[in-house]
């Protein structure tokens, strides 16, 4: 369990060595060993901000890493807990019982689509099927700030994250691991990965079956993961990857909400809790299933020149049966609550590709990285979605004293059937140049794209006994160009300030409620901070101030929730985030964040918003975690780990009349022990235990009064790892 100054450089690389996770050939390795040797390939490191081989503390973006030592301390179960200790993001904004999304905001703005290996996990837009990636098979997440449109085409401004996922190595290393906990956890997974004999091929292997009761009473929590990949070493130069991730989530909790008034709103009448179920267990079904095919090409032409060619194709399905309720089937006075039942059955095939060539060229005393860029992507998909109208026609249905057996499926009539056809195409050409004057890094570069969507929307509906049809065609036909500009210098004393100011693009389709088209939304971002990089690694430092600018950003229309959106005029967010991590003595680090955020609508556009605070932003939010490796002595092998994260109160809906969501601070521990300190049988062993809010902090997140969510309550893990 030896921890060097070296490891504690080469845990920062590791973590960022990845060509968009793809294993590239390598004429240079470096080595380091904790417990495992670990190749990292010199020439393979590409930061997905850049696409180039910039590091992080050398690029002039507001960059966040999330290795795979932390993923593995906290034993995060979805990318939302994996972004709990990221400055500037508020994840679970859903909660913590609805696990079928992975719902953030960075900086203030909504993220509805996140990356995997440096491809884009397609989202049937506005319904609920996109891919989920376990963390079983993330190799790291990386979290960037600010707009990055110019590499990745529609993108909202605050930032998007990146999964890594874990790839081949020639090493060979197998671990297995169980666990168990609390909610009747159960769960086993298998990571193995080396060369095939002699051959120019090696593999890894990811298996993972889950199982736990939800936080919510009545429901479940089921996955089963395989994810195997194979890299073939063809020439010299070029290298090729195979990669599969296939899931089946037979159970994916609940997706309902429920009201403010007896969860943190007073109410005579009663009160919720965090196992409180709104809906029913006659009528609660999520299950989704997703293939992902992929392949890597990396090419080196020799004098500078490679190719990376980066694609995926992705079919997913998912269906539920679920309950909603709006604002006027709620009686505070009473507790009593209607709800609407309905179900979706969704479908999607997908396709994605990034052709990416790039050229190191010294001209005088400048080095430039050019980069050259062509993707594509498509998605076909719909969605049946039935209603049977609503829980009433079953008796009267009290969230105080909750009955989740009233629906008696036989005698369900729908009463609406519609059908939604989806279409999305996106074709973008990128170019970049990071040039490299002694010390001072300078990034430029643009993008065109070329968006178009189409959503056929047909059915009908019952009404006084009559049935009628509807149908709504709505497409966009919009194109965009973004740009970015970006200066760092490098000091000898391990500081570099940087200023950057990047656009992006997010095209929007359908008709506002006038029923004129919506413009695409623009973001654009000036950034300025200081990065800090002590001489020996063991400091880490950054700080930066933004200021955001999205125009025609699209809101609900807090008059009618359900209906078509507001186009505001303008959003503005300004802050301040703080990130560093010190590794004070060989055996303690600490790692800590602060984020200020200001957020509001500047201009609108009638609609009496302006100086409003969208929900789910904080104004200030701070996260603190540190570790401590105890080496000598009786507990000689143990790791005490430990954090805390705070979210300031945020309001409550979109008017920000409906009062204020409470602040909240949770506490987190992770205990570790290297079982080769009892016995060299055991060397490879290790033990862990980690308990999730250790102090049963009672937190929420809303949307509006009306619905709101519980975050996680307290809850532990125990898991034994066998590496060999």
């Amino acid at each position: 369990m030896e921890r060097s100054r070296l490891f504690k450089r080469s845990a920062l690389s590791l973590a960022l060595a990845s060509v968009l996770t793809a294993p590239v050939f390598a004429e240079e390795t470096a080595q380091v060993s904790e417990t495992d040797t670990i190749t990292v390939f010199g020439k393979a490191y590409r930061n997905t901000a850049t696409k180039t081989a910039l590091e992080p503390e050398e690029t002039p973006q507001g960059i966040t890493v999330i290795d795979n030592e932390q993923l593995e301390q906290r034993s995060v179960k979805s990318l939302n807990q994996a972004l709990r200790y990221a400055p500037g993001v508020v994840t679970e904004t859903k909660g913590s019982s609805v696990t079928m999304y992975d719902t953030f905001t960075i900086r203030g703005f909504g993220v509805d689509q996140s990356y995997y290996d440096g491809l884009v996990l397609q989202y049937l837009k506005g319904w609920n099927l996109q891919p989920q990636i376990d963390p079983i098979a993330m190799q790291q997440v990386e979290v960037f700030k600010g707009p990055t449109s110019v590499l990745y085409g529609s993108m909202p401004p605050g930032g998007m994250v990146n999964m890594i996922a874990k790839s081949p190595q020639l090493e060979p290393s197998t671990t297995v691991g169980v666990a168990t906990g609390s909610r009747n956890l159960m769960e086993t997974s298998i990571d193995t990965t080396g060369q095939i004999g002699d051959s120019d091929f090696s593999y890894r292997f990811i298996g993972l079956a889950r199982k736990q009761d939800s936080q919510v009473n009545n429901a479940e929590e089921e996955r089963y993961v395989i994810a195997p990949s194979l890299d073939w070493q063809a020439t010299d130069r070029t290298l090729v990857n195979f990669n599969l991730y296939y899931q089946n989530d037979p159970s994916m909790g609940i997706n309902s909400s429920l009201p403010a008034s007896g969860m943190f709103i007073d109410n005579p009448n009663g009160s919720t809790s965090p196992s409180t179920f709104a809906g029913d267990k006659n009528w609660s079904k999520f299950e989704r299933e997703v293939l992902m095919l992929g392949y890597k090409i990396n090419h080196d032409f020799g004098n500078g020149w490679s190719f990376l060619q980066n694609a995926r194709f992705t079919d997913a399905s998912l269906y539920q049966e679920n309950t909603y309720h709006t604002a006027d089937q709620f009686d505070p006075s009473t507790g009593s609550l209607d709800r609407y039942i309905y179900s979706t059955d969704e479908s999607s095939q997908g396709f994605v590709i990034d052709n990416q060539l790039s050229a190191q060229i010294n001209t005088s005393n400048i080095e430039h990285n050019l980069l050259f860029g062509l993707d594509y992507q498509k998605l076909d998909g719909d969605s049946r979605y039935l209603s049977f109208g609503t829980t009433s026609q079953f008796g009267d249905f009290n969230i105080f004293n909750p009955n989740n057996d009233m629906i008696d499926r036989s005698q369900l009539e729908k009463d609406a059937d519609y059908l939604d056809k989806v279409s999305v195409e996106q074709l973008g050409v990128y170019f970049q140049d990071q040039m490299r004057i002694d010390r001072l890094v300078l990034i430029a570069g643009g993008r065109y794209d070329w968006y178009r969507s189409t959503s056929d929307y047909t059915g009908e509906y019952e009404y006084e006994g009559d049935w009628y049809e509807y149908a709504l065609n709505e497409e966009a036909k919009q194109e965009k160009f973004s740009y970015r500009l970006g200066a760092l210098y490098e000091f000898d004393n391990g500081i570099s300030p940087f200023l950057s100011y990047a656009t992006s693009f997010e095209p929007v389709a359908g008709l506002d409620r006038d029923g004129n088209a919506y413009k695409p939304e623009l973001g654009q971002q000036v950034e300025g901070g200081m990065k800090y990089v002590s001489s020996d690694m063991s400091k880490q430092a950054t700080a930066s101030v933004f200021h955001i600018v999205k125009s025609d950003a699209l809101m609900a229309d807090p008059e009618d929730p359900w209906g078509p959106k507001l186009q505001v005029g303008e959003l503005t967010s300004q802050g301040l985030e703080l990130e560093g991590r010190w590794f004070m003595t060989e055996s303690l680090d600490v790692n800590a964040s602060y984020t200020y955020t200001d957020l509001e609508i500047t201009e609108d556009s009638g609609n009496d918003l302006k100086g409003t605070t969208p929900i789910y932003v904080p104004e200030h939010a701070a996260n603190l975690w540190a570790n401590y490796y105890v080496y000598g002595g009786p507990l000689a092998g143990t790791r005490v780990s430990g954090g805390a994260r705070y979210v300031g109160e945020m309001q409550m809906d979109a008017t920000n009349t409906q009062g204020k969501v409470p602040s909240y601070t949770v506490v987190d521990l992770s205990l570790g022990y290297d079982l080769g300190y009892l016995s060299d049988s055991l060397t490879g062993a290790s033990a862990n235990l980690v308990v999730n809010n250790l102090l049963d902090e009672e937190y929420y997140t809303c949307y509006d009064q009306t619905n709101c969510w519980y975050g996680a309550e307290q809850s532990f893990e125990f898991n034994v790892n066998y590496n060999f």
